[in-house]
């Protein structure tokens, strides 16, 4: 059973699509067991207490630097000995050390589909807002491996959403978070903890599960 920490920052609306995911069986040898937050006022932190799930704060401001905020996190999910890491709308940018250490052990979901709009500054409405003004007729989402570069790890699953005339940025952002990330993440934490992930030469693999020859797919 391979031990999840979920990492957050606000609503934890995707923390709320794995607990739901993991209490209909549909996150198969996982469990999430850690909810860490980047603040102590996250809603996500309530989401997990209702769940019975330990929670814990970790505010960047409480370490002198970057490095230092990685590697007590770091310390903290090998002593709960967690074997993937999850971001779900968390809002603080990891060491390049703290990568390396859980290195294609730490899954994003991001709100578009990558490489377009993505990368610093691209988080939340922000999003949504720049996909509007471009124009674009379609977004979506991206399940993703955290490397240093941030939103350039290898992409494990992504999903189109149709852009509809009139959107606002909240009304498309609820959409891409209904059709696509509450989808693909909970899918892809599953696919982790089955083991049928593989990444070579940048490339993500999903084998097909042993009770569907046809599901697997590269994705």
């Amino acid at each position: 059973m391979v031990k999840i920490a979920v990492l957050v920052s606000g609503g934890g609306t995707n923390l709320q699509a794995l607990i739901d995911a993991e209490a209909a069986g549909n996150i198969k040898n996982g469990e999430i067991c850690a909810v860490v937050a980047s603040r102590p006022d996250a809603y996500a932190i309530t989401r997990a207490k209702q769940a019975f799930i330990p929670t814990y704060v970790m505010r960047r401001r409480d370490y002198g630097s970057a490095e230092a905020y990685g590697e007590a996190l770091g310390d903290l999910l090998e002593q709960l000995g967690i074997g993937l890491v999850v971001l779900a709308g968390f809002m603080t940018v990891l060491s390049d050390a703290f990568c390396r250490r859980f290195q294609n052990r730490i899954i994003n979901v991001h709100p578009s589909l990558i490489p377009s709009f993505c990368g610093e500054g691209f988080y939340g409405l922000r999003v949504h807002e720049a996909a509007l003004q471009k124009g674009v007729k379609v977004t979506g989402a991206t399940v993703h491996f955290v490397s240093e570069v941030v939103d350039g790890g290898e992409i494990i699953a992504q999903k189109a959403v149709a852009v509809q005339p009139g959107d606002t940025p909240e009304v498309l952002q609820k959409r891409v978070m209904r059709e696509a990330e509450w989808v693909l993440l909970p899918r892809a934490v599953s696919q982790f903890c089955e083991g049928r992930i593989t990444v070579q030469d940048g490339v993500v693999y999903i084998a097909a599960a042993d009770d569907d020859e046809n599901e697997g797919e590269n994705r």
